[in-house]
């Protein structure tokens, strides 16, 4: 997840009484291929060098509130990934992401549900296949393994992929990102398999070591009975504590009611 991890709710035909309301409810983390730079959710075309470690420590929590059969119901999910890329040559980079997620849910002060737990694990690897004048493109596949319980809403219970186009345009102080992303969506909780992703980020340095960085995007809705495409928003900044250690926060908003409503993002970033 990043981040990103995100989450949503969806039916999943087991009914729960509450109060004498039937509630269909489950939580399931659906996690954002979110390896960019901090807090962005859209990925940039470097790559580390060859011989060359990242590791990112991001954190996020994210609040939701939605009417389901009549009744309010207000989930919250906290999710720490651990991302360590390596630079396998000069123009490729391989990665493995391992985040950890806890969710609650509950409606008129009761708790309906919480779980916490490893969430789906990814590996992958990132190959910058052009480069002139500041401009790059590069291509990234991932596999998500499933290594999340879906039974607890912690992951989707199947074996996906996705593969992101990524362009990056350089122009001192300033850049550019643009994403274009296919995500096949496995998953035992009866979504949509086949998803897509556009998102577009920049940056902006203000002073030497402190960027402003904003992202918009929107991907197609997991949730077979949608009628709207979850949109986001997002603003944040980088400081660079020195060349090898950056800190970045970011808030993101939902642009539509089928995206969270508000996500909180802290992370911290080490090369070596």
């Amino acid at each position: 997840m990043s981040t990103r991890g995100v989450f949503r709710i969806i039916r999943i035909g087991r009914m729960r009484r509450l109060a004498g309301i039937g509630v269909v409810l489950m939580l399931v983390a659906v996690p954002v291929i979110a390896w960019a730079m901090h807090p962005l959710i859209t990925d940039d075309a470097g790559t580390q060098g060859k011989g060359k470690f990242q590791l990112e420590l991001n954190s996020s929590y994210t609040t939701e509130k939605e009417t389901i059969a009549g009744s309010t119901v207000r989930t919250a999910e906290s999710e720490l990934t651990a991302n360590l890329t390596y630079g396998a040559a000069e123009s490729i980079d391989v990665f493995v992401e391992t985040p950890y997620a806890w969710w609650r849910a509950k409606t008129d002060g009761v708790v309906l549900g919480s779980e916490h737990g490893i969430s789906d694990v990814s590996v992958g690897a990132k190959w910058r296949f052009f480069e002139k004048e500041g401009l790059c493109f590069a291509v990234k596949p991932a596999i998500t393994t499933a290594t999340g319980d879906e039974g607890k809403g912690l992951g989707r219970g199947k074996t996906g992929y996705s593969v992101y186009l990524i362009a990056t345009k350089e122009f001192e102080p300033a850049a550019i990102f643009l994403n274009l992303g296919y995500i096949r969506n496995e998953n035992k909780a009866d979504e949509e398999k086949d998803l897509w992703h556009v998102s577009l980020a920049g940056t902006y340095e203000v002073v030497k070591h402190l960027k402003l960085a904003a992202n918009v995007g929107v991907e197609k809705n997991a949730d077979k009975t949608a009628d709207k495409d979850p949109a986001f928003g997002l603003a944040g900044l980088v400081y660079g504590l020195n060349d090898d250690l950056d800190l970045s926060f970011g808030v993101k908003r939902g642009l539509n009611n089928a995206e969270a409503d508000l996500t909180l993002l802290a992370g911290m970033t080490m090369r070596f």
